[in-house]
């Protein structure tokens, strides 16, 4: 359903988070409280009883205020929005709905409606002021909350302007797909307006309550949060101010559009959040949101990845491993035989689950590399349906599955056709191990990357087996092949793929500029005194693992010239080469 479009039914709405300072010596080091309104409780609204910041839909209307704006134009504010125009509505209607759900006026006596000299704001005082804001309340509030009064008619009747000169852009969240309400939200931040106190309507508004993003986070407080709620409390914590917080809003790059998806999991279905793994897959999957597809993973459970690709996951979690060990069938509908990627361990049970995920004869079981958790469950399989073991035996013993046999060892580059309308080219890419291949489906330009590029983690590059300076070599080699999606050997489908192998190639050169800092401090010294330095940012549970890897960074930098490693334990030091000191 490719041509989904995600905003056709998504009603436009703006919400303000309005921040005020706490007292600098309270003992809990809190530093800003957040506005909170408990919305009233309604049937069918997924909004219900929960705790939000003050918003709204836009009304037509709105756009009439522009005019009385002060501190923003539309030009300004649609730019920010990166809309073609209009954006100064979402201001406007942030600023009109708190004031009718919770009673707090960004309205300042205008000179310039008065007729008078602009820029005399505060020449009116504050008796002026609070009085102007008291009619405001008595004669307006109820018929903008009826919908029987604009913003506009009051600004000009009681000569105020909309003072959004405080106001700046925080985010952009749209409610995923299927809900049966959604809402195109934009989010801004501002400071409380001084001098006047926030009055719920008890309509919109059940309750207020003024607390700080920990407060309100805390399961003892006992708030309902939406995603975008608990988001934006855990980003509003560390803020040292509320200066601080619309600075940073301020300095915000393009603010992206945040659109979490809702999928089934063991506890029922539950909305996921971009930043989680099974996102990008849920999207593909299922874009309309009818809530079909899966957030987690569970061995023995056929996923249909597209009508050429199914996953079956291994009974095999771990570590290591993470979910399990996925098994691949990739196939052509039209001819109905199918080449298994990765059978997994060897495993009765798992066996079985490939057999019976299988729409039509397995021919052919292809094997990324013999790491015991990816090859094993070949020679089984390959007897109980008839197939041919494709794959490169292994090139080292240590950690490997040195029983499996292929009939075959393909070639790098070589095309192996499934049928008229699709085929596997084999990339050979070593790294994690010498005999490590990859699959690319050119057909839906997707590649099954076995452990080479891994789901949320990097890869353990265990020598000899393990070569950093192969690795990276194999990785931007990939960066030149037309791909939309990975495929990998533990998770979900990965997204943008070219973006996460240069992040992956980025993350190791960054590894080894630590190594090679490490070195110029302390060398000559032992891989075990550089270990807790260069992997400090890692849980020392896992430094067995990092130690590997570190080892790998040090022969790689040895074979660049720029390290000299020997020993048992192996001690390295630092070879000058004249280049740039590795500490800039």
């Amino acid at each position: 359903m490719t041509d989904y479009d995600p905003f056709a039914d998504a009603r436009k709405a703006a919400s303000v988070i309005i921040l005020r300072d706490v007292d600098p010596g309270r003992t809990d080091g809190a530093a800003v409280e957040v506005l909170m309104m408990q919305r009233a409780e309604r049937a069918g609204d997924l909004r219900s009883n929960a705790a939000v910041f003050p918003g709204g839909v836009l009304d037509a209307r709105d756009r009439q205020a522009h005019r009385f704006c002060l501190g923003w134009d539309d030009a300004t504010a649609s730019q920010r929005l990166k809309l073609a125009a209009g954006g100064l509505d979402y201001l406007v209607a942030a600023a009109r709905e708190t004031f009718e759900e919770v009673g707090l006026l960004f309205l300042e006596p205008d000179p310039a409606v008065a007729g008078d000299a602009p820029g005399r704001h505060a020449a009116f005082g504050q008796p002026v002021r609070e009085s102007l804001h008291a009619r405001a309340h008595a004669d307006w509030r109820g018929p903008m909350q009826r919908g029987e009064r604009a913003i506009a008619e009051l600004c000009a009747a009681l000569g105020l302007s909309i003072d959004l000169r405080e106001w700046a852009y925080f985010s952009h969240w749209l409610t995923p797909p299927g809900a049966p309400k959604r809402f195109d939200t934009r989010f801004f931040v501002t400071r409380a307006p001084e001098g006047q106190a926030a009055e719920a309507d008890y309509g919109e508004a059940q309750s207020l309550m003024w607390l700080t993003p920990a407060q309100a986070l805390d399961r003892a407080t006992g708030l309902t949060l939406l995603p975008v709620t608990r988001r934006t409390l855990q980003a509003l914590a560390p803020m040292p101010s509320t200066q601080a917080a619309m600075d940073h809003a301020r300095a915000q790059g393009d603010v992206p559009l945040t659109m979490p998806r809702r999928a089934q999991s063991a506890k029922g279905l539950r909305v996921v959040l971009p930043d989680e793994h099974a996102w990008a897959e849920i999207g593909r999957l299922d874009p309309a949101g009818q809530a079909d597809a899966h957030a987690d993973i569970v061995p023995g459970r056929v996923v249909r990845l597209s009508p050429r690709v199914l996953r079956v996951t291994a009974p095999n979690p771990g570590v290591m491993t993470g979910p399990g060990t996925n098994t691949y069938l990739v196939g052509c509908p039209e001819r109905n035989r199918w080449t298994v990627i990765d059978p997994g361990p060897d495993d009765g049970a798992h066996r079985q689950a490939i057999l019976d995920a299988a729409p039509g004869p397995i021919e052919r079981v292809l094997v990324t590399h013999t790491h015991v958790d990816h090859s094993p469950g070949a020679a089984a399989l390959a007897r109980a349906t008839g197939a041919e073991r494709l794959g490169w035996r292994a090139r080292h013993s240590t950690g490997q599955d040195t029983g499996f046999e292929p009939d075959r060892e393909p070639a790098d580059g070589e095309l192996i056709r499934l049928g008229p309308t699709a085929s596997l080219t084999v990339i050979h890419t070593p790294g994690h191990a010498a005999n490590h291949l990859c699959f690319l489906l050119p057909q839906e330009k997707t590649l099954f990357t076995g452990d080479h590029v891994m789901q949320g983690s990097t890869v353990v590059i265990n020598p000899p087996d393990g070569d950093m300076a192969a690795y990276l070599r194999a990785l931007d080699a990939l960066l030149a092949q037309d791909l939309d999606w990975l495929a990998p050997g533990h998770g979900f489908l990965v997204a943008r793929p070219h973006d996460v192998i240069r992040h992956l190639i980025a993350h190791r050169l960054g590894r080894e500029a630590k190594v090679a800092q490490a070195l110029q401090a302390l060398a000559p010294a032992a891989i075990d005194a550089l270990l807790p330095r260069v992997y400090a940012d890692v849980p020392p549970a896992l430094h067995p693992m990092a130690r590997r890897s570190l080892l790998a960074h040090l022969l790689k930098l040895r074979e660049d010239g720029r390290a000299s490693c020997e020993g048992e334990p192996l001690v390295a030091a630092w070879v000058s080469t004249g280049g740039p000191d590795p500490r800039h």
